[in-house]
């Protein structure tokens, strides 16, 4: 604090540390501009907090060029299973994209790290899901427009708190997760404890504790964002060969004729006889019709005429 400042300076100088956005930082720095001491002594001063205001407006302008030369988005491509991480900065949101997926996003203890989505694939039973870390739902470079498209949240938290704070922000349709993260710094009994309050509170939402320091979680979090998006998993095989090894994403129920047809259009009236192995069979190699409605997992042999 400079001398011969007011204390409606200090106020506002004080206010000016306590900014978490570069818009926040920019106001509060307007606010001791209008309040600082007007004398030669303090020359030095006010050009210090025009050059910061000044740096501080051409991150605001860069970030909105950005975002213009991109159509106002991030340009990302949706995949049939995408699944967004949202959270408050140094939640551990990077760190458990890297855990998830084959991403290296940079982890670091400094606030607001990520400035634009990072995008990561997970693996899971032969499929890959693409998860998505969103910039902090506290920063200025949140993408609620990708959090509002995309299929299933996973709500990042150290506590409930975080939680009572992110739920009322979050504006989608998509299938919600909350993912309580440092599990291993919990004792039995508070974790007994979150899970009662989380039963009661939260009824519509899944649930899982989880640690990316000791993996804790991990295996189970990944089978509930593959559950989260309610699809099926359907392998093809030729007569006599192994099955695909990556299999089709499908609705639930879908019949033979709509698998034929994801194949290739008009591919069913060529279908001589279907066979199927897996959950939807009454026994290894059942033949069924095209009517025949399918589980996950099923293995379908298409023989052509």
């Amino acid at each position: 604090m400079p001398v011969n400042a007011s204390p409606e300076y200090g106020h506002a100088e004080k206010e000016y540390h306590l900014a978490k956005t570069t818009e926040e930082k920019i106001e509060k720095l307007k606010k001791m501009l209008s309040v600082a001491p007007k004398h030669k002594s303090s020359e030095n001063l006010i050009k210090q907090l025009r050059t910061r205001l000044k740096k501080l407006q051409g991150e605001i302008e860069r970030t909105k060029k950005l975002s213009k030369s991109r159509g106002g988005k991030t340009g990302i491509k949706k995949s049939e299973m995408q699944a967004v991480i949202v959270g408050f900065s140094r939640s551990g949101k990077s760190s458990l994209l890297n855990v998830l997926t084959n991403a290296n996003a940079r982890i670091s203890e400094a606030r607001f790290t990520t400035t634009h989505p990072i995008i990561g694939m997970m693996s899971y039973g032969s499929t890959q899901i693409q998860l998505i870390e969103i910039p902090a739902i506290d920063s200025e470079f949140y993408d609620k427009g990708t959090v509002y498209t995309a299929d299933s949240i996973l709500i990042l938290i150290q506590n409930l708190e975080e939680l009572k704070k992110i739920e009322p922000l979050l504006q989608t349709q998509g299938k919600k997760i909350i993912v309580l993260n440092k599990s291993d710094l919990l004792s039995e009994l508070e974790k007994r404890k979150l899970e009662a309050t989380l039963k009661s509170k939260y009824k519509n939402y899944e649930f899982v504790f989880i640690s990316c320091l000791t993996s804790e979680g991990i295996k189970e979090l990944k089978e509930k964002i593959f559950k989260s998006f309610n699809k099926i998993r359907i392998y093809t095989k030729e007569p006599g060969k192994q099955k695909s090894e990556n299999p089709i994403i499908l609705e639930p129920e879908t019949t033979i004729k709509e698998v034929a047809e994801k194949i290739l259009k008009g591919f069913s009236e060529k279908v001589k006889e279907t066979k199927i192995w897996g959950p939807s069979s009454k026994f290894p190699g059942q033949k069924v019709g095209l009517k025949h409605k399918l589980k996950d997992l099923d293995v379908v042999e298409f023989k052509t005429r």
